[in-house]
């Protein structure tokens, strides 16, 4: 018998505008760094800050 208050909750999707206004970068931008890393929010929001940069 599992107990399912201890099931991992699922990661909630990055918002476009959102990574987009964090990071001050174009909405173009923030949807192409999405594209690539999908849900992978450490990944993505690093890569939002080398565009930034």
């Amino acid at each position: 018998m599992t107990d399912q208050s201890q099931a991992p909750t699922p990661a909630k999707p990055i918002d476009v505008k959102a990574l987009a206004k964090k990071f001050r970068i174009s909405l173009e931008e923030a949807q192409a760094i999405l594209d690539e890393y999908g849900d992978y929010k450490k990944a993505a929001e690093k890569a939002a800050r080398r565009v930034a940069a």
